[in-house]
């Protein structure tokens, strides 16, 4: 597609002088090969009417000879000129004049040979000049009426001389002269007409153009992304950011909206199914499994299962604007947290630390010293996370191969929790490289492995699964921590990346809103879904590291 620049530097208006020098218009074109088919048509049947007949002639009644040889010869400069005019856009306006000087000679001999003014065929030349006078410039058709007006005259005047013919078909041929300049007249102001209106369709043809393709630029240049559906599905127009979010290779418009985006159908059908509901926008993965994307739609026209304006949103976007509020808010918390609350904090664990230590204390007062000893580990860990993230550190970035780091990790995991063997396993693949900073990599996994286990425990069973390698669309790579716990509610699926939002009792609601930070810092992003069965899935999904470098 041409961009808008260049579609504005088209000209708007053919120079004037390309119809004055040229016969190049589209009227003028096709009047042009008109007339050479009928020529084409015409010298070939006059022709084979003469063969046709040769003791009793229709035509050629004066001079059978005269009127066969310039028939053959009429009919091969016929079809050399059809030939030659269907391959050319344009014709020289004196090539015109030259092929109506050929008509009106080759028309006067036949009509001579075929006994004057009464055989008619003399009417031919009414065509030929009318077709030149929608072609030509006036003074160029006036010319060559007044040539074909005068070659009538003459005809008649020579077989007047050789008393051919009466006297009185003069008269005749005045009336034939008269009628090719009647022609002439009417033809010419028609053709100017034509090729005005012509001028004004190009031109708005050219407007049109420029405001298809402008518009066609600002649609694929939005931030927005949208795209344009049909009664039918059939996608009528979407652009680049919405093709890449819905994971669509083509933008042809035309394709089925079911066979390029399946989810997007489903997702179009229950709109329509539930007769257009304002409510939450459903979502769906992007094509690149980095995040989730919001759908609005809206219908083009009162009918619901007509057109349907359909808008998709990087929910991720609209998340990093709350959590920047959120950050906003806790850094200027995190000062007052860190002296007014971490202080009485860690008096009390000491203190409790030293009651501990008395001599006779019963089990119910131990009881109570551990609770004590545990909301202030708690408490001191919520301080910790929020000061974590108010002072975190850009990112250092280092290549790393996902096989070795992950069953290095499994065993540091593991032989940290004391976790029986086969409860933390390493899913073997072809080996993976990333690059992240590798503090940031082991806080996220870390953490995602803490709470799987936390979770599983709470449901009977500990069994956690680390699985890597490349998405099938992006082939960005990527790295799972896969729990056979409960899984996360679907109310609280939408906030579990937000600061506080826990479902665990003892939970502080920060780990998941630090490891996605984290990853946001070294360019992944961090997803959550729900296994098939039983638990959740979170998948971080670096960078392309060759992208990163370059």
């Amino acid at each position: 597609m041409a961009t808008a620049e260049q579609t504005l530097h088209t000209p708007l208006r053919a120079p004037a002088e390309e119809f004055t020098r040229t016969i190049g218009n589209d009227v003028s074109r096709r009047v042009l090969r008109f007339v050479g088919v009928f020529r084409a048509v015409i010298s070939p049947s006059m022709l084979i009417i003469a063969l046709g007949y040769p003791v009793a002639p229709i035509l050629g009644t004066r001079d059978p000879e005269l009127f066969l040889l310039t028939a053959a010869a009429y009919c091969l400069l016929s079809l050399a000129i059809l030939a030659w005019q269907w391959q050319r856009p344009v014709i020289l306006p004196r090539v015109a004049l030259l092929e109506l000087g050929a008509d009106i000679l080759a028309v006067t001999v036949l009509m001579h040979a075929s006994g004057g003014i009464q055989s008619g065929i003399g009417g031919l030349l009414v065509v030929f000049v009318g077709a030149a006078s929608l072609t030509l410039r006036g003074p160029q058709a006036f010319f060559g009426a007044a040539v074909a007006a005068l070659a009538v005259l003459a005809e008649q005047a020579i077989s007047v001389l050789d008393q051919a013919a009466p006297s009185g078909e003069f008269v005749a041929s005045g009336v034939l002269g008269a009628i090719i300049f009647m022609i002439a007249s009417a033809a010419w102001p028609l053709a100017r007409r034509l090729e005005e209106s012509e001028v004004l369709a190009h031109q708005r043809g050219i407007d049109l153009a420029n405001l298809a393709q402008l518009n066609e630029y600002v649609i694929q240049n939005l931030r927005e992304s949208i795209v344009v559906v049909d009664e039918a599905n059939r996608i009528r127009l979407i652009n680049q950011s919405a093709a890449e979010h819905a994971g669509i290779r083509t933008r042809e418009p035309g394709q089925d909206l079911a066979r390029l985006a399946p989810h997007l159908s489903r997702m179009l059908a229950d709109w329509r199914r539930q007769g257009n509901p304002l409510l939450e926008p459903p979502s769906f993965l992007s094509a690149d499994g980095s995040t989730r994307i919001n759908a609005y739609l809206a219908p083009l026209g009162s009918r619901e299962d007509g057109p349907v304006l359909m808008f998709l949103e990087d929910a991720g976007l609209l998340a990093q604007k709350v959590q920047q509020s959120k950050l906003a808010a806790l850094g200027r918390l995190s000062a007052s947290i860190a002296h007014e609350i971490r202080n009485p904090v860690g008096a009390l664990s000491h203190a409790s630390q030293l009651l501990e230590e008395s001599p006779g204390l019963s089990p119910d007062d131990r009881r109570l010293i551990d609770i004590i000893q545990t909301n202030s580990k708690r408490v001191n860990e919520i301080v910790e996370n929020v000061l974590q993230l108010t002072r975190r550190e850009s990112s250092r970035p280092e290549l790393i191969y996902l096989a070795g780091w992950t069953r290095e990790f499994a065993a540091e995991f593991s032989s940290t929790l004391e976790l029986q063997e086969g409860q933390v396993t390493v899913l073997p693949v072809e080996d993976v490289e990333v690059r992240m900073d590798p503090s940031h990599l082991r806080q996220i996994v870390w953490n995602l492995c803490d709470n799987a286990v936390k979770y599983a425990s709470s449901n009977g069973g500990i069994a956690v699964e680390l699985n890597f390698g490349r998405l099938p669309g992006s082939r960005r790579p990527y790295l799972e921590v896969a729990d056979s716990g409960p899984g996360i509610p679907e109310a609280l699926r939408e906030q579990i990346f937000e600061p506080f939002a826990t479902g665990r009792n003892g939970g502080s609601g920060l780990g998941l809103f630090i490891s996605r930070e984290l990853c946001e810092c070294n360019r992944a992003a961090l997803i959550h879904e729900a296994r098939p069965v039983q638990g959740s899935i979170f998948r971080i999904v670096f960078a392309d590291p060759a992208r990163w470098e370059s």
